[in-house]
């Protein structure tokens, strides 16, 4: 072999150990960028407008603390309880935000879910509206009338056990199911006597429809809010739920203590007038709190009385969705 050959060879070796230095610096900094990536755990939150989720996700704190710990948070907004039921069950959220009733009717379907924390009472805020105007004074002045609710929310209920606490019977009033922003129209125009519904719906009536509450949800339903999850995920990511209620319950004390501020905040998300607002914000508290034995007792009264009217087929047992102490 000659002496140029021999160099050239060199030279060859030479360029292709570069190359492949080059690459291999370049194969570990794109695996490490990715390792990091993928050591970020994504849990993914199904949430309402108004609801404790929303609060923090407007705020933005509690995605910074879930990120320090490893996670990365994900929101999906949607309308009603049923709707985040289907998508727990279907595996698209990892956690949701519902009322007291949704809950019920997902376990009576054999829907495998637990409850992770519980809110605090809205029963303020919840209530049976009627027209200022109107003649009604009292649950029993309703028989015969008209009364719009939403089936399988907490406005359903509530109205049951309103009638059943006067002693009346579901047969006693015309059931008006429609969606709650339908509800309201009708209201408005006089084509219902009366509506079962919650806040921010009750301040807007009040505000600008001149409505009054009839029967609060005060003695007769907590109307709480609940975190749930599917039972094997809680099972599986103990740890998550436990950063989850923990900085979701600082947004609340946040919430609680700026008023001012949550009702800029929740006038914008809403999309309601600050009076609105500030009439829900001022009479409630917040708080989420890790579930217990009291709050599934709750969720139980409400399984019984939809069970004893036939309003799912299959009995339940909340305490049997998770270990509640």
């Amino acid at each position: 072999m000659s002496k140029k050959t021999r160099n050239l060879k060199k030279l060859l070796i030479s360029i292709v150990l570069m190359l492949w230095a080059v690459v291999a610096l370049y194969g570990f900094k794109q695996t490490d960028a990715g390792s990091s990536n993928s050591s970020e755990q994504t849990v993914t939150i199904g949430y309402q407008k108004g609801d404790p989720f929303d609060i923090a996700k407007q705020r933005g704190e509690f995605v910074k603390k879930m990120k320090a710990k490893g996670y990365k948070v994900v929101f999906k907004e949607f309308q009603d309880g049923s709707s985040l039921m289907q998508a727990l069950k279907a595996g698209s959220v990892d956690y949701a935000r519902t009322g007291d009733t949704p809950p019920v009717s997902a376990l009576s379907t054999g829907t495998k879910l637990t409850f992770v924390a519980a809110g605090s009472s809205k029963a303020k805020g919840s209530g049976l509206l009627v027209k200022k105007s109107s003649s009604i004074s009292s649950i029993k002045d309703l028989k015969g009338k008209k009364v719009a609710y939403t089936k399988g929310t907490s406005s359903q209920y509530m109205l049951l056990a309103a009638l059943k606490k006067a002693g009346m019977s579901a047969d006693d009033i015309t059931w008006v199911n429609m969606d709650q922003s339908s509800a309201s129209v009708a209201f408005s125009k006089g084509k219902v006597d009366g509506w079962a519904t919650w806040d921010p719906y009750t301040a807007q009536a009040e505000v600008n429809q001149n409505a009054k509450v009839l029967v609060s949800g005060v003695g007769i339903t907590n109307n709480r809010d609940y975190v749930l999850s599917t039972q094997s995920y809680a099972k599986s990511n103990t740890k998550v739920s436990k950063y989850l209620v923990k900085y979701l319950e600082e947004d609340m004390k946040w919430a609680n203590n700026n008023h001012s501020e949550l009702i800029d905040m929740m006038s914008k998300s809403l999309k309601v007038s600050k009076s609105v607002v500030k009439k829900m914000v001022e009479r409630r508290s917040y708080g989420i709190y890790t579930m217990n034995s009291t709050y599934a007792k709750e969720e139980q009264k409400i399984a019984d009385l939809f069970y004893d009217e036939g309003l799912i087929e299959n009995k339940v047992t909340v305490s049997d969705s998770g270990d509640y102490k």
